[in-house]
């Protein structure tokens, strides 16, 4: 029976890396749930402000009410559920009223914090009276500790928090806006690029660029914000490099990720190929400076954040004339980035074997720093004849890991392996039942914080990886 690869002991200590992960899992997973919200805002203001398509000045009275009380409260309340259910969102939903009102700014970044702090506090209140409560007073101490417990966060929100993230948030915004203003906006690229393949995307685009985003669109009915880091460009143009003057797996992958990626939105398919052969970061850094070089000197902008960051998103979000700005930004990028990757590419005179070798030594390193090793001997024993569930997870669910997920159960389905649940989830909702928990290497460490025990399987590739091959090998011979 073959062995599968990669599954490994959780390490002693988190890095860093992974934590900061997990902080931007957290928030994709309060902004998620209510994209649809975003986009619904996106569109009435791109229709009917007085710059929209057709404007309508009673229909435009609904944009500033939406942004700064209705958005606000829905990722508060999202933000409470996830930590203590429902009694958790009301909280959190009570606590962001106070900093709405107290503040004069759409309150996105505090409604992030206040929400899962109202879940935090309303979640320690009820483990502390736990089976303490006398029969029939359940309700009405259920219903007052809300009521005192949210009064005095809506208080403490009004008078401290929401004045301290006020200061916050106009700091950075005066940080970015003195890089618009000096014509070095493009240097985000060098944190950026590196950010989003280390699956940090998540914390600069929902922790800032998204509330800042949603602020100046509220004045001049569109932000450049929303495209710093989500241009889908730079991927397409290092997809299309790969396909063209890849090798091996690389080139034969490549096409199919550049539909994924550029249509369906899904952006950590490219980051496989960049951690593949680092040096491609480079291209990342170019086209993502040219794109935004462009999207500055056209001055153009989105309504609303691309989420996923597909083209068609992009195009759908892009207010009235914009689109020559938006589109030109994007090949721009994909240029830029296909040119430097095909260079890189086409330098490098390491054979296939050398390539692999390079990539298991990288592999190796990084699973020694993590404090583990691969225990091949063992692994037939940790893997039962009883698999019944393998769970795809990523950072916020709906993206790689339902690829992966879609892509592995029709792989089952091609073996006639049947009576094995393929799911995906977000990392933190993994169920407790689950069998074997398949990431990209670079989530294992954000996955072991919330999954000690269970059995972990790394892969690089979400199409075509050899360990969910010699996975697919071992169910099939059991």
């Amino acid at each position: 029976m073959a062995n599968v690869a990669n599954v490994v002991e959780p390490p002693k200590t988190p890095s860093i890396r992974a934590r900061f992960q997990a902080f931007g899992g957290f928030l994709t997973n309060m902004v998620i749930p209510n994209i649809g919200a975003f986009i619904a805002w996106g569109i009435l203001t791109a229709l009917f402000i007085p710059t929209g398509w057709i404007p309508n000045e009673s229909l435009a009275k609904i944009v500033g009410p939406a942004i700064k009380y209705l958005l606000p409260l829905l990722l508060a309340s999202t933000g409470g559920r996830m930590i203590a259910g429902q009694r958790g969102a009301l909280m959190g939903a009570i606590g962001a009223i106070g900093l709405i009102v107290g503040s004069e700014i759409p309150m996105f970044l505090g409604a992030m914090i206040i929400g899962p702090l109202g879940g935090w506090v309303i979640k320690k209140f009820d483990k502390s009276i736990e089976n303490k409560i006398p029969a029939g007073f359940e309700m009405i101490v259920n219903n007052f500790s809300i009521g005192i417990l949210g009064f005095l966060l809506m208080i403490l929100s009004f008078y401290f928090i929401g004045p301290v993230i006020e200061l916050a948030n106009n700091f950075v915004t005066s940080a970015i806006k003195a890089l618009v203003d000096t014509g070095y906006l493009p240097l985000l690229s060098l944190i950026n690029e590196p950010a989003k393949v280390l699956f940090l995307n998540n914390v600069i685009d929902q922790g800032i660029y998204y509330p800042l985003g949603m602020q100046e669109t509220l004045k001049a009915g569109k932000s450049i914000y929303f495209t710093v880091a989500s241009n889908p460009g730079p991927g397409l143009g290092l997809l299309l490099a790969f396909a063209l003057f890849g090798k091996k797996a690389a080139k034969r992958t490549a096409p199919g990720a550049i539909i994924i990626h550029f249509f369906g939105g899904i952006h950590e398919l490219y980051f496989p190929y960049v951690l593949m052969k680092p040096l491609t970061i480079l291209a990342m850094i170019a086209g993502g400076m040219s794109g935004i070089t462009v999207f500055n000197l056209f001055n153009a902008g989105l309504v609303a954040g691309p989420s996923p960051g597909s083209i068609f998103a992009y195009l759908a979000l892009t207010p009235k004339g914009n689109f020559l700005g938006i589109i030109s930004g994007v090949l721009v990028a994909t240029a830029v980035s296909f040119i430097v990757t095909s260079i890189i590419l086409k330098l490098d005179k390491k054979s296939d074997e050398e390539e692999d070798f390079t990539s298991s030594i990288e592999r190796s390193k990084s699973m020694k720093s993590e404090g583990k090793q691969i225990l091949s001997s063992s692994i037939d024993h940790s893997i039962t004849n009883k698999i019944s569930k393998i769970a795809f997870a990523c950072d916020a669910g709906a993206g790689s890991s339902a690829l992966g997920a879609t892509s592995f159960r029709k792989r089952l389905q091609k073996k006639n392996i049947n009576g094995i649940e393929v799911k995906h989830y977000r990392i933190e909702d993994v169920p407790q039942d689950t069998d074997i928990i398949v990431v990209h290497k670079n989530l294992l460490e954000r996955a072991r914080l919330s999954h000690t025990n269970k059995k972990i399987i790394t892969i690089e590739n979400y199409i075509d990886d050899p360990n969910l091959a010699q996975l697919i090998n071992e169910l099939e011979e059991r």
